[in-house]
């Protein structure tokens, strides 16, 4: 028996976090769940503007964005769409922030992981400019 994971094991692993969240602000609960490998990349891809020389975080909407892809229903499916950013977006920013902080703890999403991404970019940016 091989003491590595195989691939069949690791698509199988069910590996996604969810947490119920307490929001009084909305009367109620909602469901938190970790986002996957290419919701982390869209959202991330989201709140960089790399249309400059240097990238610049765009924080408009950033808890707006990140729970769009993590508030679920019972089947896991997002109860909003990128349609709703705006709309969400204006809701308590302490509703949104409570909800925000157990979306981007599931996620592993801290503020330094955000600073890093606006520096990653840069370098990325430069190494395509160069290679081009």
């Amino acid at each position: 028996m091989s003491k590595y994971l195989t691939r069949q094991t690791i698509l199988e692993a069910n590996d996604i976090q969810t947490e119920e969240v307490n929001v009084p602000e909305w009367g109620g609960s909602v469901l938190v769940k970790a986002m996957t490998g290419t919701e982390r990349d869209a959202f991330e891809a989201s709140i960089i503007d790399s249309s400059g020389k240097s990238p610049k975080m765009k924080f408009e909407n950033a808890r707006a964005k990140l729970l769009v892809k993590t508030i679920v229903d019972e089947d896991l499916k997002n109860v909003f769409s990128v349609a709703d950013i705006q709309s969400l977006g204006a809701k308590s920013a302490a509703a949104l922030e409570r909800v925000y902080n157990v979306a981007s703890r599931l996620s592993k999403i801290s503020p330094e992981d955000i600073e890093d991404l606006t520096k990653n970019s840069s370098t990325i940016q430069e190494d395509t400019s160069i290679s081009n």
